[in-house]
């Protein structure tokens, strides 16, 4: 077993075969523009459009609605998905799109749109309920076309081979991983960014920065994904502030925006770990914001992961402008979940889980339900029941 002072017990990634998938991506202010056209190319006649009544709020489905007018286009529209999209409204939206005769399946929105699109793409060719498509490589026959165009700075649901599904019995979340759900084609507008309240720029920004450190320090990473994580590490936490002080400047949205897709590209190959792990079991028990929660977690889990080896730690807090010359790596790894923390506190971000409404009570049941997460099988260190019950109750 590794310590904080002997050699990293990973393999060097440019010696090994990296595959890596993403979608054609469409990026910059003004993109949605091009969301008629791109459907248009994947086949679209009647397309699914999957979004949520803050969306419809803002007017950016209106705007989409025009634009897939505008290329001849007859869109159908259900916005009836909540954060942490639910088992049951998955079936509602399926049932919808059988009724409507739609064929592509867009989204514009956050996470909770576009992972609700996929859960509809997934039943339209694969059939039974979306709870049984629980883990990985379970969706065996190809889905509709999917388009997306993300409303957060975040989630990176847009680029990735995730949908994650609240069980509404067992009040968990249940992760679905396939390379069928990398969409065919992401559309990235900054300006969508812009209308987010205060608390979601916070939650999806943490978000995006819990993606790139975990993608770096994963047991599947590579130098492709390594790159993108490094880079989404640094454009994240130069950013984020930015965006809650100012949040109609174009230059820390547009950061922003490269940040969350730089990370989602790296950690839909490279895949997660314990941060991810956890924080799927509080929101699935409490309908808490995922990305408040990973903001609370990481620190921990950046430590938890480096009294083992903390060495993957050092360039990820060189990427954010910690000083790393000649320092011992685990003191490196300490400031680096500190400086997380730090980031935290500042964009509004709760100490701890019991101010999100975790008791000491939940903490066995979310340790028992945290094993059987997917995410968990490339964190870079071995855990048992034990340890979640510990990292638990270090974040209450």
């Amino acid at each position: 077993m590794a310590g904080p002072g002997s050699a990293p017990a990973y393999p060097d990634p440019s010696t090994g075969l990296a595959k890596f998938h993403v979608p054609e991506i469409v990026f910059g202010p003004h993109a949605l523009a091009e969301l008629g056209h791109c459907a248009l190319r994947v086949g679209a006649r009647r397309p699914f459009l999957v979004t949520d009544p803050g969306i419809v709020a803002a007017g950016w489905a209106a705007e989409a609605v025009d634009h897939l007018r505008g290329a001849g286009l007859r869109p159908v529209v259900w916005s009836d998905v909540t954060p942490n999209p639910k088992d049951g409204e998955i079936a509602a939206a399926y049932e919808h799109y059988l009724d409507s005769g739609a064929d592509v399946i867009l989204a514009v929105g956050g996470g909770s749109c576009i992972d609700a699109a996929k859960g509809v793409a997934i039943l339209s060719s694969n059939g039974g309920t979306i709870l049984g498509y629980a883990g990985v490589d379970k969706v065996v026959q190809p889905i509709p076309p999917l388009v997306m165009a993300p409303s957060t700075s975040g989630t990176g649901a847009d680029v990735s081979q995730f949908a994650v599904i609240t069980d509404t019995d067992r009040h968990i979340k249940i992760t679905i991983i396939s390379r069928t759900l990398v969409p065919e084609i992401s559309i990235i507008d900054p300006r969508l960014l812009t209308t987010m309240p205060e608390e979601l720029n916070a939650a999806t920004g943490l978000d995006a920065l819990t993606h790139a450190v975990e993608a770096y320090v994963s047991r599947a990473h590579n130098r492709l994904t390594d790159h993108h994580a490094l880079h989404a590490a640094h454009l994240i936490t130069s950013n984020l502030r930015d965006t809650t002080l100012e949040p109609r400047r174009a230059a820390p949205r547009i950061g922003m925006a490269q940040g969350a897709l730089e990370a989602g590209m790296a950690f839909t190959n490279a895949i997660l770990g314990i941060t991810h792990a956890m924080s799927h079991q509080v929101g699935g028990l409490l309908d808490a914001p995922h990305g408040v929660l990973n903001g609370v977690l990481l620190p921990h889990a950046i430590r938890f992961n480096a009294a083992e080896d903390p060495h993957r730690y050092v360039p990820l807090a060189a990427a954010v402008g910690i000083d790393v010359e000649g320092r011992p790596a685990d003191e490196v790894a300490d400031e680096l979940a500190s400086f997380i923390r730090t980031l935290a506190d500042d964009v509004g971000v709760p100490k701890g889980l019991s101010d999100l409404g975790v008791s000491e009570a939940d903490v066995p049941t979310l340790a028992r339900t945290t094993l059987a997460d997917a995410c968990l099988a490339t964190n870079p260190r071995e855990v048992d029941v034990a340890d979640v019950f510990a990292l638990f109750r270090q974040a209450l």
